[in-house]
Formats: C-alpha cells, sequence, structure tokens
C-alpha cells in the first residue's frame, strides 16, 4: 500500500511541477539584456576582467550570453514608470555583464514560486533576486549569499491592529508569497496559535502588498529590506504601508542560485563579487538604494547554517 501511495504522490508531484513549470513560463516577461545605469558604469571595478572572465563554462564563453531569472520585489528588482528594470539586482547584473564581458539576459519569471524552478529546470543559467537562503534551499540548489536580510511585518499605516510580533498575528488575515521562506515563518507561527493565523499565499509579491493596502490582509510578513523601502516608497494603489522596524526576526542572507552541477559558473560568479565588493562597486550599489547596511564584506555559498536562529 504504502508503494502504490509513493507512486500516486510521485506522480501528482511530477504533474504539479509541470504545471507550475508552464505557468510560470506563461507569466515571464521578455528577456532583458542588462547594460549599466551611468551612476554605475563609472564606479570603480566596473569593467572587463579577463582573469575572470576565462573561468566562465564554454558554453557560456562561446554564446557570451547568460541567461538570468528574477522576481520583481522593490528595490531588489522592480520596474520603473517607463517599464525598465531597475533595482540592486538590475544593476549588480549590468555590472557582472561588464566585468565578465557577456551579454547578462535577464527575465522576471512572474512569480516567487518559479525561481527555483527557473535552475532546476536548467530554462536559465542563474538567478538574480532576493531569495531568502535557508538550509533546505541549499540542498536543492547552490546559494550564492551577497546580501544581508531580515524578516519583518508589514501592515497598513498606523498600524490600526496594534500589530506588534508573530504572536499578534493569532487569528488574523496574512498575506504571503508563495513558496518563500516568509510562507513558512508564518505557517509555523500558525502551528503555535490558539486560533490560527488565515494565511493568503499570493503568487506576485506586488499583489501580496495591495491585498494589505486595500484591505484584504490584515498584515503581511515579508523581508526587511523590501519592507522598509516600501515605506519610504509608496508605490501602488490604495493606502500606505508601514513596516515595523523593531522586528527584525530571521536575520540570514538573500541569494543568488546556480544549479548544483554548473560549479564552474558559481565559483566565477562568487569571484566576480568579491571583485566588486574589493573594487567598492557593490557598496556603493547598495548605498544607492538606501540599503548600505546590508551589505556584505566577503561573497559565501551555501552559508545559511552560520546565521543566528531566532
Amino acid at each position: 500500500m504504502n508503494s502504490i501511495n509513493g507512486i500516486l504522490r510521485s506522480g501528482l508531484a511530477g504533474t504539479f511541477a509541470a504545471l507550475l513549470s508552464l505557468s510560470a513560463q506563461a507569466a515571464e516577461g521578455p528577456a532583458v539584456k542588462m547594460v549599466p545605469e551611468a551612476d554605475v558604469a563609472k564606479l570603480p571595478g566596473v569593467a572587463f576582467n579577463q582573469k575572470l572572465a576565462d573561468g566562465l563554462p564554454p558554453a557560456i564563453k562561446a554564446s557570451k550570453v547568460l541567461k538570468v531569472a528574477t522576481d520583481l520585489t522593490p528595490p531588489i528588482s522592480f520596474r520603473a514608470e517607463d517599464g525598465k528594470l531597475i533595482g540592486i539586482d538590475a544593476d549588480i547584473a549590468a555590472a557582472l555583464g561588464v566585468v565578465l564581458g557577456i551579454d547578462v539576459q535577464m527575465t522576471d519569471v512572474g512569480a516567487g514560486a518559479a525561481i527555483v524552478p527557473a535552475i532546476l529546470s536548467k530554462r536559465f543559467d542563474m538567478t538574480v533576486s532576493g531569495i531568502n537562503d535557508d538550509p533546505e534551499l541549499e540542498k536543492q540548489v547552490d546559494v550564492i549569499d551577497y546580501m544581508y536580510d531580515a524578516t519583518t511585518i508589514m501592515t497598513i499605516k498606523d498600524n490600526p491592529l496594534g500589530i506588534k510580533s508573530m504572536a499578534d498575528l493569532c487569528g488574523k488575515k496574512v498575506a504571503v508569497p508563495v513558496g518563500t521562506f516568509q510562507g513558512r515563518m508564518v505557517e509555523a507561527a500558525s502551528a503555535k496559535c490558539a486560533t490560527p493565523i488565515n494565511i493568503m499565499s499570493i503568487p506576485k509579491m506586488p499583489d501580496v502588498l495591495q491585498a494589505v493596502r486595500t484591505g484584504r490582509a490584515d498584515a503581511t510578513v515579508n523581508g526587511y529590506a523590501t519592507s522598509v523601502y516600501t515605506t519610504t516608497n509608496q508605490t501602488g494603489r490604495g493606502v500606505g504601508l508601514q513596516a515595523l522596524p523593531d522586528v527584525r526576526l530571521a536575520v540570514g542572507y538573500l541569494g543568488m542560485l546556480v544549479s548544483k552541477d554548473n560549479p564552474q559558473l558559481r565559483n566565477t560568479v562568487v569571484a566576480s563579487l568579491q571583485h566588486m565588493v574589493d573594487s567598492g562597486a557593490y557598496e556603493a550599489i547598495m548605498k544607492k538604494w538606501s540599503l548600505g547596511p546590508l551589505a556584505v564584506k566577503t561573497v559565501k555559498v551555501n552559508d545559511a547554517a552560520s546565521m543566528p536562529v531566532d
């Protein structure tokens, strides 16, 4: 009986994965060649480096194209009013293209839940998207830890429900992006509640934020960097949002994802990012988006286990 159930579960999982992949592809934007903005192009270290370029895998050397998946979450990556991709990831991706002498083509895959499948399916070489590193994720892909982040709670402006902690979310409606670290945090918190949290799983982060703005949800649990940026730079329709800056949970990394069978690309990207750190270009990009305190000094791989556990 167990073997039959296992086969059924395996078949259903395979079907779900296929449907998710098709759905993600349908929601994708076009591949965009990343060209550095003038302020990034003039930064020290943003120049072609032959030694680093020599480390690229043969296929990328031949095509001179690096296919990158991303997901839109301000200020990590998002669209300007003219539709152009901007943000920390856009600037870093464009700078990497210059350093390695290749075209970095970035594609918005439409939802955070599509980021890991984008790599596992080999449709993209890597992701440059602010996804939280954790040991479970590292079992599937290699994670290049390129900036710090934490998790906080966002409410409608002025926090009318007086939410101050995860415990205060019990019995509330909380919107989270599908398949995210924050979603798992809310599920774990709900399990401790006398009245469970009403969890609203929504594919796209902009729609998560809009659910709180319009009152469909009471709060969201979100990355600290994104939450603080959104509080200062309100975007979208509806009433403004407010991060709870005193709530800093699960301090850890945001990471870029690379397939585990592509260590050559992983090592080249790590070396290139460290080159940008050492030259000062990386910190300048972080400060440009008001996130200098979240800059790393050393680019690491699969380092989630070293971070404190709340």
